[in-house]
């Protein structure tokens, strides 16, 4: 009898733990999505298992693992502009390929969508129920993320978006204003988005072009810096592709480039909006991805918090060492998006936490990321400005990265940024999030020049009008150049910045300057103290990252050389500026065209590691057709 008991018991214990090893094994569907027609990969497209919240998103090469209990699920494929698809039966047993097909039905809506409505000043969402535990504690209680929807972002939605008005730059005498004085802007969020709106089949609206954040997204062949100073200022004159009896006036400069194991320690907060404006599958999911590229980027003598808000705002990781990866990924993956937006009591919890862990000869910075939704709290422009400001003078800088699309506050984000001693980037995939944040990790990261401003003074003998392309909001008081009070421009380790000046030479018939009375108490000849030949004279200053003082560089600017005997320099930033004056259907555009803005661009596209000026061609070809469908279609 005992003997009959005992194997009935083993046979029980046998049984469940067969059982148990079926609930627990988990099936790897592997797989990668190419674009129909050109077979390039599709990156941050999401792949669902149907019925489930269990989902993954592309990667770089357009691949994905998707984990599942089901050996042959059913996986739905969602990607904006693209039709959605469903297959079943996709089995562990062999890698698949999918190739998704561009939705003409969501292309056009989106391309005739208009941008003139006034945006509506989004309803707060009812507070859901959550609870923050002590430092080093996950935040529990949020609202789980729901499988991607069918057509993710509408094109009504595009009307929430938000970007502050640019009025273009105009030309000037040097007779009556020689001197034009800006601080330096090493953003580049408009790129990255204006690129997110033609990838989609939209041209951007026009407040969303950036020409300088355009140009800034490339880097340029600057010489290496060298002396006592930490970049290098070169300048380079030409005549303007779109304008040939006008000069294009190139000023560049490269920070110097620091290995990322020689940059000081980094005290680094992520500050995380899990509000329930992020659940869609470009923002937090995206979010978590682009982060943990950061993450592998981080040092042993690094040290990461992150800090979260919703509804209101807690430490979800408290200060950790960068050896310690498995852990900071971990409170990532439980981050989960629900609830309003209480973006002011973020901010200053996170720059709490910062003080709190200064790394004194660190790197201390709040690195935010959110789609700039904030309707709980501080959240009008003028009280994040001043909160930013208050902030930032306690050493910690600021780094905004943007997510998503259709509710993208691209102005706040300007702000903060500007306001914040920071930079500002926009996130619209993982190709996007390795540039900034792996490519660029020092210059992303650590400043090497701050409060950074730029002079221009320019000879009436040779300058008839000159216009600063771009950095709009970046303009200065001259004055401001020499009040170190003043806050400017932050240059990260190994960026490079560049200005283009639009110049009209003495003796070029004009109709760019308006004309005015003469002046009855100073002349105003075209006259030169000094007899010089240069055409203009250009100053900058700058202050140590935790300076007080500036120091000034200043050179002259020689005589101009015919367009194709530039550099690949001047020559890739002109296209680039071609194609944001095109697309802001600029009054100042001159002559410019697709073919024209392409074939310059391919003359100077060089060595191209990263193919991103391979991209931008390819970027100008999208526009161009979108272009000629709106011409057509009117």
């Amino acid at each position: 009898m005992k003997k009959l008991f005992f194997f009935i018991a083993l046979s029980a214990m046998l049984s469940a733990f067969e059982m148990a090893t079926q609930v627990d094994l988990v099936y790897e569907i592997k797989g990668e999505i190419l674009e129909d027609g050109s077979g390039s990969p599709l990156i941050g497209v999401t792949v669902m298992e149907k019925g489930t919240n269990n989902g993954v998103m592309t990667d770089i090469d357009g691949k994905f693992i998707l984990k599942s209990p089901d050996p042959c699920p059913t996986i739905v494929l969602s990607y904006t502009g693209y039709l959605n698809q469903e297959h079943s039966k996709v089995c562990s047993s062999k890698e698949h390929r999918f190739t998704l097909v561009s939705d003409a039905i969501v292309l056009n809506e989106v391309v005739v969508t208009g941008y003139d409505r006034k945006p509506k000043r989004k309803q707060d969402r009812r507070r859901d129920r959550r609870s923050y535990q002590a430092a080093g504690k996950t935040m529990s209680a949020m609202a789980l993320n729901s499988p991607a929807p069918a057509r993710p972002y509408p094109p009504q939605a595009l009307q929430t978006e938000d970007y502050s008005t640019i009025t273009e730059n105009r030309f000037l005498s040097p007779l009556s204003e020689p001197l034009s004085t800006f601080s330096i802007d090493v953003d580049a969020a408009s790129y990255s988005n204006i690129r997110r709106f033609i990838q989609n089949g939209a041209l951007p609206p026009k407040d969303a072009v950036r020409i300088e954040e355009m140009v800034n997204y490339f880097d340029y062949e600057y010489p290496a810096a060298t002396g006592e100073h930490p970049f290098t200022v070169i300048s380079e004159m030409g005549a303007s592709p779109w304008a040939p009896e006008h000069r294009l006036l190139h000023i560049g400069m490269k920070a110097q480039q620091i290995p990322s194991g020689n940059l000081p320690p980094s005290n680094l907060v992520f500050l995380i909006d899990v509000s329930g404006s992020m659940s869609a599958s470009n923002k937090l999911p995206l979010l978590k991805s682009a982060f943990k590229l950061l993450v592998d980027q981080l040092r042993p003598n690094d040290k990461v918090s992150i800090v979260v808000y919703a509804g209101a705002a807690g430490v979800v990781l408290p200060s950790t060492k960068g050896s310690n990866k498995p852990k900071i990924k971990e409170a990532f993956d439980q981050l989960q998006a629900g609830g309003s937006t209480a973006g002011g009591a973020g901010i200053k919890l996170a720059y709490k936490i910062a003080r709190q862990n200064f790394a004194q000869q660190g790197n201390n910075r709040v690195i935010l990321a959110t789609d700039g939704d904030f309707n709980v709290g501080a959240s009008s422009d003028a009280e994040m400005v001043r909160l930013i400001e208050k902030e930032r003078e306690s050493g910690v800088f600021l780094t905004v990265l943007g997510f998503g699309m259709g509710n993208y506050k691209d102005n706040k984000m300007q702000q903060l940024a500007n306001k914040g001693n920071g930079n500002h980037a926009y996130i619209d995939n993982l190709q996007e999030a390795k540039k900034v944040l792996v490519n660029e990790f020092g210059a992303t990261l650590y400043t090497v020049a701050k409060d950074v401003k730029l002079q221009i003074e320019f000879n009436p003998t040779k300058v008839q009008a000159y216009r600063l392309i771009g950095y709009e909001n970046r303009m200065l008081n001259n004055e401001d150049f020499n009040d170190d009070t003043k806050d400017a421009g932050e240059l990260g380790a190994g960026h490079t910045v560049t200005a283009i000046y639009e110049i009209i030479p003495v003796g070029v018939k004009t109709d760019w300057l308006a004309k005015a009375d003469e002046l009855k108490y100073q002349a105003t000849k075209k006259t030169s103290s000094t007899g010089s030949e240069d055409w203009c004279h250009v100053k900058l200053r700058y202050k140590q990252p935790d300076g007080a003082k500036s120091k000034l560089l200043e050179q002259s600017v020689a005589p101009t050389a015919e367009l194709a005997s530039t550099s690949d320099n001047f020559r890739w930033s002109a296209a680039v500026a071609g194609l944001g004056l095109s697309l802001r259907d600029s009054p100042f555009k001159g002559d410019v065209n697709y073919d024209m803005i392409r074939k310059l661009a391919k003359s100077a596209k060089g060595k191209d590691v990263n193919a991103y000026r391979k991209e931008f061609i390819n970027l100008v070809d999208k526009a161009e057709r979108l272009s000629s469908k709106l011409t057509a279609d009117k």
